[in-house]
C-alpha cells in the first residue's frame, strides 16, 4: 500500500511571495527529520514548458537531468534539498491539456465529452500522484503556481479538493501563503486581504490547514488569533514568515516558527527526531561572515531581470561561501560592451562570467569581454554561448581569422567555428528540442579542469542547439586553445582552456544547474578562489 502524504502551497493575496522557498524550506526540514521528501511545481500557463519563453517573461529555463526544461522554482528545490529533480517535478497547464487531447484523439474516451472536470482534473490529480507511487517518497510538496482567485488556476485548486476528499485529510494538506501588509497610515498590521484569500480558497471548497503570512513586521498573538479566527485554523496553525536577510535564513525561521511540527502533526507523521541543519548552518555561517570580497562582472543579454541568471548567481553565493568570500556582482549589459569601451566597463573586476543566451543581440559584447579578459590575465568564465563566444574570439584576434563566428548569428561566414549540431540540422519545432539533459564528459589529465573535478569522467547538464566546430578543432590548439573536454561519444568538444592564461575557462555545458549548498559546484568554487588571488593582486 501506498503511504506517501501530500502537501500542497498555495498563494494568496499577491504573486512573488516566496512559495517556492516555503515549499524548499518545508522539505529541507522534513527531509533533515529523516523523512524522503521531493517537490513538484504546478505552473497554471499554457506553455508546454519554460523552454520556449523570453528570459524576461519567466526568469532562467531550470533543466534536469534528464532533459525537462522547467521552472527556475526546480533549482530552489535542488539546491535546498540536494537531490536531482525529473521531468514528473514540473507540470504546465499545456502539458495537462496537450496529454488530455491526445488522448481524445486516440478514442480513450470512448468518445464521452471531454471536460475539465473530470478530465483535466483527472489529469492533474494523476501527475500529482506520479512521484508518490514511486513508492520512493514519504511526502510530496505541491507548489501551485499563480495566485488564488486567478482563473488558469481553478482547476489545479479543484485536483486538490478531490485529492482531500479521495486520499483522507490525513494524507492531503493545504498551506495557504498570504500577505499581512503594514499600512502606515494607520500604523498597523491588516489581516482583512488575507481574510479575502482564504474565502475565495474556500468559495473552490478547498480549506486551508496551515496559513503562512509574509509581513515586513512580527505578527503578535492577537492578530494570530484574529486571523485564525476567521479563517477557520488554529492559532498555532498561523505562522509568521518575515523578511528574511537571505533565503538560506528561512529554514531555520521555519523552524523557528514550528512549520514543520504543525505539518507532520497534521499528517499524523512522528515528531520525534529534530532537525539540527548542522552542514547547512555551517554554510549560513560562512556565508555571512566572509573574510574577503570581490567583484565579479556578469556579461549577459538579461540582465535588466536577474534571475535570468538565478542559478549562476546562487553558484556565487554556495562558491563564495566555500572560499569565505562575498561575491559582488556588478551586472553588465553586452549590448552596451564595445572593443572601445570594454576596459572602462570592465576595470577593476576581479573575474568575469560570460553568460548563456541565444540569438546575434549583444553578440559583439560579449567578444570584446572575453578579449579584454585574455588580454588582461583577468580569471575567465564562460558558460555555453560564453564558451562559444571564447571560441570565436580567439579565432578573430589570435588566428586572424577576422569574420570567425557562429551559424547562429552570420549562416554565410567563410569560418564558422561554431556549427549546428548534426541531429540539430533537421530539427524545426523549437521547444524542447535543443541538446538537453546530462551527458558524459571526458576530461584530459593535464587540464585545469582535470585538476578542478579529480576525475576523468564527468556529467553536467546542457541546453544547447550549436557546437565547438570540430574542422576548426587542430588549428585553434596549435594556436594555443585547447580542448580539454569532450564527449566520449560523439566527439563534441565540452570545455576549452587557455593554459598560458591564469585561469581561462569555456565550459559548453551550464555548470551553474548542480551547485548546491551542501555541494558547491567545483568549477564555480575554483573560479571565485582564482578570483579571489587576482583580487589581491
Amino acid at each position: 500500500m501506498n503511504n506517501t502524504k501530500y502537501v500542497f502551497v498555495t498563494g494568496g493575496v499577491t504573486s512573488s511571495l516566496g512559495k517556492g522557498i516555503i515549499a524548499a524550506s518545508l522539505a529541507k526540514l522534513v527531509q533533515e527529520r529523516g523523512y524522503s521528501v521531493t517537490i513538484q511545481k504546478l505552473d497554471p500557463y499554457i506553455n508546454i514548458d519554460p523552454g520556449t519563453l523570453n528570459p524576461y517573461e519567466h526568469g532562467e529555463c531550470y533543466v534536469t537531468d534528464d532533459g525537462a526544461e522547467t521552472d527556475l522554482d526546480l533549482g530552489h528545490y535542488e539546491r535546498f534539498l540536494n537531490i536531482p529533480t525529473s521531468q514528473a517535478n514540473n507540470v504546465t497547464t499545456g502539458r495537462i491539456y496537450q496529454s488530455v487531447i491526445n488522448k481524445e484523439r486516440k478514442g480513450e474516451f470512448l468518445g464521452k465529452t471531454v471536460q475539465v472536470i473530470p478530465h483535466i482534473t483527472d489529469e492533474i490529480k494523476n501527475r500529482i500522484q506520479i512521484l508518490g507511487n514511486t513508492g520512493d517518497y514519504d511526502i510530496v510538496i505541491t507548489e501551485i503556481g499563480g495566485t488564488i482567485g486567478d482563473i488558469e488556476s481553478l482547476p489545479y485548486v479543484e485536483a486538490v479538493r478531490q485529492l482531500q476528499w479521495e486520499l483522507g485529510e490525513e494524507n492531503v494538506i493545504v498551506i495557504h501563503l498570504t500577505l499581512v501588509p503594514y499600512l502606515a497610515a494607520a500604523g498597523e498590521l491588516k489581516t482583512k486581504p488575507t481574510q479575502h484569500s482564504v474565502k475565495m480558497l474556500m468559495q473552490s471548497g478547498v480549506s486551508p490547514d496551515i496559513l503562512v503570512c509574509r509581513s515586513e513586521y512580527e505578527i503578535n498573538d492577537t492578530i494570530k488569533r484574529k486571523l485564525a479566527l476567521f479563517c477557520n485554523v488554529k492559532k498555532q496553525d498561523v505562522i509568521q514568515s518575515l523578511d528574511a536577510e537571505t533565503i538560506y535564513d528561512v529554514p531555520n525561521l521555519m523552524f523557528q516558527e514550528g512549520l514543520d511540527y504543525v505539518v507532520l502533526e497534521k499528517l499524523r507523521l512522528s515528531t520525534r527526531k529534530q532537525p539540527k541543519l548542522k552542514a547547512w548552518n555551517k554554510f549560513v555561517e560562512k556565508h555571512k561572515n566572509p573574510t574577503s570580497e570581490i567583484e565579479i562582472g556578469l556579461v549577459g543579454k538579461y540582465v535588466e531581470l536577474h534571475d535570468s541568471y538565478k542559478s549562476i548567481t546562487e553558484a556565487f553565493i554556495h562558491a563564495g561561501a566555500a572560499n569565505k568570500t562575498k561575491v559582488n556582482v556588478r551586472w553588465i549589459h553586452s549590448e552596451e560592451l564595445t572593443p572601445d569601451n570594454a576596459a572602462g566597463k570592465l576595470e577593476g573586476l576581479d573575474g568575469v562570467l560570460v553568460a548563456p543566451g541565444f540569438g546575434d543581440r549583444g553578440i559583439e559584447g560579449k567578444i570584446a569581454a572575453v578579449q579584454y579578459v585574455r588580454e588582461n590575465n583577468i580569471p575567465f568564465l564562460g558558460i555555453c554561448l560564453g564558451m562559444q563566444m571564447a571560441v570565436i574570439e580567439f579565432a578573430r584576434n589570435v588566428l586572424g581569422l577576422s569574420d570567425a563566428n557562429s551559424i547562429e548569428m552570420n549562416s554565410s561566414t567563410s569560418n564558422p567555428v561554431i556549427n549546428l549540431m548534426e541531429e540539430q540540422k533537421n530539427v524545426t519545432e523549437k521547444g524542447g528540442t535543443m541538446r538537453l539533459g546530462a551527458w558524459g564528459c571526458q576530461l584530459t589529465q593535464d587540464s585545469k579542469a582535470f585538476e578542478i573535478y579529480k576525475d576523468e569522467l564527468i556529467s553536467e547538464r546542457h541546453r544547447h542547439r550549436y557546437e565547438f566546430n570540430n574542422s576548426y578543432k587542430e588549428k585553434i590548439e596549435a594556436g594555443g586553445m585547447k580542448a580539454t573536454g569532450t564527449n566520449p561519444k560523439t566527439g563534441l568538444v565540452e570545455i576549452v582552456e587557455i593554459p598560458t592564461h591564469p585561469w581561462f575557462v569555456g565550459v559548453q555545458y551550464h555548470p551553474e544547474y548542480k551547485s548546491t549548498v551542501l555541494n558547491p559546484h567545483p568549477l564555480f568554487v575554483n573560479f571565485i578562489k582564482a578570483s579571489l588571488k587576482q583580487s589581491k593582486k
